[in-house]
């Protein structure tokens, strides 16, 4: 809560899509990372959505571009829940 101790950087989320809406993240994610967060801690989970149908039927993957998932300081984690 120190505002001489923040910054703040935008991640940008590529969506590829195969049909008529696009997928969309269920929330609006706000994340915060504490400069003591251990390795291999939880930071966030996303969830998507898409009005397409079937609406149950959709199944979504998320993963780090291939530029940045060899030595990444962030790792995605496919818990298979959308």
């Amino acid at each position: 809560d120190n505002p001489k101790q923040s910054s703040q950087i935008p991640v940008f989320i590529r969506i590829l899509d195969i049909n008529d809406h696009a997928p969309e993240f269920a929330n609006y994610y706000e994340t915060f990372v504490c400069e003591n967060a251990k390795a291999g801690q939880l930071i966030q989970t996303v969830s998507a959505i898409d009005k397409d149908q079937p609406a149950r039927g959709h199944r979504f993957f998320f993963e780090l571009v291939p530029e940045f998932a060899v030595h990444p300081n962030f790792s995605v984690v496919d818990n298979k829940g959308n």
